[in-house]
C-alpha cells in the first residue's frame, strides 16, 4: 500500500510537521502526525458499512497545541503520574515538572506528545517508523534516550504499535498511546452504553490525588470488576473523580502478548480489542474533558465523550518498590507492543468474559 504524506502545519518554534496516512485493503485509514506521533484519525466501518472516525482529534495542528488532554499522542518519557515530581535512582534524587500539581504527569510540560519526531515510511509493511532523541536532562530525566515507535496497519484492521528505547544512563521509561475512542464515531456524545471487559483480577487503588497507594487490590465486589461485560456508565458515578482513571493489573503477567480488554458499541456494532505485552492498562473515561474543545465534524469533547485504554507500566513505579520496575539501564532495550483491533459485530451478542 502507498503511504500518503502531506504538510500539517508548523509548530510555534518553526518546525515543519507532516501527517501520514496508512490505508489497508478494507478501506480503513489511520492518520499520524510527526508532532507528538499523534494518531489524529482512525476511520473504520460500522455494522452497516458506513465509515466513521473512532478517535477524538482535530483537523488542524493548532488543535493539538497545547495538547493538554494528550489526544492521540505517544506520551513519555514516563506515561501517567510520578508522585510529587520526584524519584531517587542510584542514590540521586531527580526533580521533574509538577505539571499535574503536585505531581508529574505524562512526561512533563513538554512530553513526547508535544515534540516533533522524525519519520520513515515503511511501505513494505504498511508502517510508519517515528524516532525521537530525548537529551539528558530533558524535563528532568537522566540519560540520552533514543525512542522509536512503529505504527503498522494490517488488512485485518489491526493498528499495531511497537515501542523500543535505549539509554546511556539509567532512567524511567513508560511509553503509551493516549488515543480517545468513541466507537460510535461521534454519533453519541458519551460512551455510557459502550460495553467493556478488562482481563484483570486486580487494580492499583489511588489516593485523592490519583497516586497509587502501593496496594494490588482485588477487583471482585467493586466497581472495578470488569471481568464480565458491563456498560461503561454502570458504575461511573460511584468512582472518585467522576469516572475511571485507574490502572488495572493485567492477568498472566507482562512480556507476552495477550488480550487486555474489549469494548463493544451496540449502536454501531464496532468492537475494539486491545492486546499488549505491558503489565498494566489505564482505563480512563475522559473525566477532565469539559466541553471547551471542539474537534472535527463539530464534535464537542464533553465529559465522558470518549475513553482511553493506555497500556503501560504501573503509575508511580519509580517510587513503588512493590511494582514491576520501569527503569531502563544502559545496554538494555525497552521493547513493548500493543495492538488495537477494530471489528464489527452485527448481532447484539455479549463480549468475552475473563
Amino acid at each position: 500500500m502507498n503511504i500518503k504524506k502531506e504538510p500539517f502545519g508548523t509548530t510555534p518554534d518553526g518546525q515543519q510537521v507532516y501527517r501520514y496516512t496508512l490505508a489497508n485493503q478494507q478501506g480503513v485509514t489511520v492518520k499520524i502526525t510527526t508532532y507528538g506521533a499523534i494518531v489524529t484519525s482512525f476511520i473504520t466501518p460500522d455494522k452497516r458499512g458506513n465509515f466513521g472516525d473512532v478517535v477524538a482529534g482535530f483537523d488542524k495542528l493548532d488543535g493539538y497545541i497545547p495538547n493538554e488532554p494528550h489526544f492521540g499522542g505517544i506520551v513519555g518519557r514516563f506515561a501517567n503520574r510520578i508522585a510529587n515530581g520526584k524519584f531517587i535512582l542510584g542514590g540521586t534524587e531527580y526533580t521533574l515538572a509538577a505539571n499535574d500539581a503536585p505531581h508529574h504527569l505524562h512526561g512533563g510540560t513538554k512530553g513526547f506528545d508535544s515534540v516533533v519526531w522524525q519519520a520513515e515510511e515503511m511501505p513494505e509493511r504498511n508502517a510508519l517508523k517515528l524516532t525521537y532523541q530525548s537529551p539528558d536532562g530533558e524535563e528532568g530525566y537522566p540519560g540520552n534516550l533514543s525512542a522509536t515507535v512503529v505504527y503498522t496497519l494490517t488488512d485485518d484492521n489491526s493498528l499495531k504499535i511497537d515501542y523500543t528505547a535505549t539509554t546511556d544512563k539509567a532512567t524511567p521509561v513508560n511509553l503509551t498511546n493516549h488515543s480517545y475512542f468513541n466507537l460510535s464515531a461521534g454519533k453519541v456524545s458519551n460512551v455510557y452504553d459502550h460495553i467493556i471487559s478488562i482481563n484483570a483480577d486486580k487494580y492499583t487503588p489511588v489516593d485523592e490525588t490519583f497516586i497509587p497507594t502501593g496496594e494490588l487490590a482485588a477487583v471482585e465486589g467493586t466497581p472495578f470488576d470488569l471481568k464480565q461485560p458491563v456498560r461503561i456508565g454502570e458504575h461511573l458515578r460511584q468512582i472518585q473523580g467522576g469516572g475511571y482513571d485507574h490502572n488495572f493489573v493485567l492477568n498472566t503477567g507482562s512480556g507476552s502478548m495477550r488480550k487486555a480488554a474489549e469494548v463493544y458499541d451496540p449502536g454501531s456494532g464496532r468492537v475494539l480489542e486491545v492486546l499488549t505485552t505491558q503489565p498494566g492498562l489505564q482505563f480512563y473515561t475522559g473525566n477532565f474533558l469539559d466541553g471547551s474543545l471542539t474537534g472535527r465534524n463539530g464534535h464537542r469533547y464533553v465529559q465522558h465523550y470518549a475513553f482511553c485504554l493506555e497500556t503501560q507500566a504501573f503509575p508511580d513505579a519509580p517510587n513503588q518498590p512493590n511494582f514491576p520496575s520501569a527503569i531502563l539501564r544502559p545496554g538494555e532495550t525497552y521493547q513493548e507492543s500493543t495492538v488495537y483491533i477494530i471489528s464489527v459485530r452485527k448481532n447484539s451478542g455479549l463480549l468475552n468474559s475473563y
